[in-house]
């Protein structure tokens, strides 16, 4: 039987791949679990050639190791969002590996301690700084510098529905990631005229991880997302990606400074 957040899902969900990245460099952050390792396997499966970053080397181990033996093209680098000269390097070394760099999907990202606005540490609010808002700025400077040199490319940045409107539960996460929604509106007017297309996506409720870690210690998040959702069930990580892999092609050339829901309806 289905687990009771995806029921609904179909087959059509999980096209086959058309090729819709062949060739490109993509750099994902956050690639070792939830809705980067999913970005991880499918950008690879439509023919990019994917470098993978996250704490978490042993997981982004399996991943790579999994995308070669599909023959696909994939390479990991350690990263914490957090270390701004990790960031960089991290960055260097895509240059190193295939020397130019086609696409970014910054999509790492780090949870608060739920409670409200008055009860939230200062401890927390450095963290939401530095991982959830800091290290996009970081990222995408360093990334765009590399496409330049290539005449172009697009970054994708994950943000939440959290972002687009108040937060109460996660008051630092979600001020955080409209700041992010704010920098990457501006980075797409910024760089537009060099051929650097830079969009976000606000998911709602997703089945990873980290909704699962905020149920236990909120229980009650998971039937509430789903209540609110229109379409009746939690997002799979895959159905997130694969917007992301749409906006990183050249399907979507047109499209720059734009905040996608994939939310199931649930921000409408």
């Amino acid at each position: 039987m289905a687990p009771p957040t995806l029921v609904g899902m179909t087959n059509s969900m999980h096209p086959s791949p058309i090729g819709l990245l062949n060739g490109k460099v993509v750099f994902i952050t956050g690639a070792s679990r939830g809705i980067g390792a999913a970005a991880a396997r499918l950008f690879a499966a439509e023919g990019a050639c994917v470098v993978l970053a996250a704490r978490s080397t042993d997981a982004l181990d399996r991943i790579v190791t999994e995308i070669r033996a599909d023959g696909g093209v994939a390479d990991a680098v350690p990263l914490d969002l957090a270390d701004r000269t990790g960031i960089r390097a991290a960055v260097d070394r895509v240059q190193e590996l295939h020397g130019r760099l086609d696409g970014a999907f910054n999509n790492a990202a780090a949870v608060q301690q739920p409670g409200p606005l008055d009860t939230t540490t200062d401890e927390d609010i450095d963290e939401q700084f530095a991982v959830n808002f800091r290290s996009h700025w970081t990222a995408m400077t360093a990334e765009a510098a590399l496409m330049r040199q290539a005449g172009g490319g697009a970054i994708v940045n994950t943000s939440s529905i959290g972002s687009r409107r108040a937060n109460p539960a996660l008051p630092a996460y979600g001020a955080m990631k409209r700041a992010l929604n704010s920098i990457t509106e501006s980075a797409a007017v910024t760089w537009g005229s060099e051929g650097i297309r830079v969009n976000g996506i606000t998911p709602g409720g997703t089945a990873t991880e980290m909704i699962d870690a905020w149920e236990a210690v909120s229980p009650g998040v998971i039937e509430h997302n789903i209540a609110a959702t229109p379409l009746g069930r939690m997002a799979a990580p895959r159905e997130v990606a694969e917007v992301a892999a749409w906006l990183l092609s050249d399907r979507a050339s047109m499209v720059t400074g734009a905040m996608v829901p994939v939310d199931g309806g649930a921000g409408a």
